[in-house]
């Protein structure tokens, strides 16, 4: 998997670049949130417009994230979400927990408006 890192308006943006987020590569995801909040980061935006899978392994990959967000007192949004990966996350209730913007730009608005 390729992770494709911007900054935008102060926001760090990881673009995910695989079709899957499981098992195989969800460590790598969650590597790379947890060393963006460890180095500072208040504000991350994981786009997830290329995933149209996604596991527990996934899920539990982006939760870790959210709790270095919380714990370094960040934020972690997302973005994109395809259809698929929508309902996993309305099965398991993260739409709860997580801010999900249809879009990076309005994602983006929301960092601007808080």
């Amino acid at each position: 998997m390729t992770i494709t890192v911007t900054e935008r308006n102060g926001v760090t943006i990881l673009s995910l670049g695989s079709e899957r987020l499981d098992a195989h590569n969800s460590e790598m995801v969650k590597d790379e949130l947890k060393r963006r909040f460890a180095a500072g980061a208040k504000k991350v935006l994981v786009d997830l417009g290329a995933v149209s899978f996604i596991d527990s392994s996934g899920l539990g990959a982006l939760v870790s994230g959210f709790k270095s967000a919380m714990a370094g007192k960040g934020r972690l949004s997302l973005s994109g979400l395809q259809a698929q990966v929508h309902s996993m996350f309305e099965l398991t209730r993260l739409n709860r927990v997580f801010d999900v913007f249809p879009t990076v730009e309005e994602a983006l608005s929301s960092f601007a408006e808080r």
